[in-house]
């Protein structure tokens, strides 16, 4: 049986995957648009990982967006309607980013994870700082 810590971690990565698809879309700079897709494969990378997991355990795949997710793309579309794009798309990634890379450190810190969903979370992680460390770069960039 999957914890809901994981299930939940596997949820904000696949809202992640949708953030990046949707920032890549508002985007005007190539360069930008390029970057932002190579991370979304990334991302999309991590979440068949987590959702391999999910499938071991016998749970059902993540292959639709949280209600939570679905409301930050709408304020989140919302604002950026009276900012610069790439600004308001570097913007996003980078509070996306801090957001589930705060998550998923607190789940390892936390004592909800099963051995096997926590050696996933560990190893996701790598990706996870990765995604934080561009958030936090492109937003310097488009600042």
């Amino acid at each position: 049986m999957t914890s809901t810590v994981f299930k939940s971690l596997t949820d904000t990565t696949y809202d992640s995957v949708e953030g990046y698809r949707k920032a890549a879309d508002i985007a005007d700079s190539p360069q930008l648009k390029q970057a932002l897709q190579q991370r979304c494969s990334q991302r999309e990378e991590t979440l068949k990982r987590m959702n391999a997991q999910l499938q071991q355990q016998g749970d059902e795949l993540v292959t639709k967006g949280t209600v939570t997710g679905e409301a930050h793309q709408l304020w989140a579309s919302i604002t950026s309607a009276f900012e610069n794009n790439d600004e308001a798309a570097a913007e996003r990634i980078e509070e996306g980013e801090d957001y589930i890379a705060k998550k998923f450190e607190q789940a390892l810190e936390s004592e909800q994870l099963e051995a096997q969903e926590r050696a996933v979370v560990q190893q996701c992680l790598g990706e996870i700082r990765e995604g934080e460390r561009f958030g936090d770069m492109i937003e310097k960039q488009f600042d």
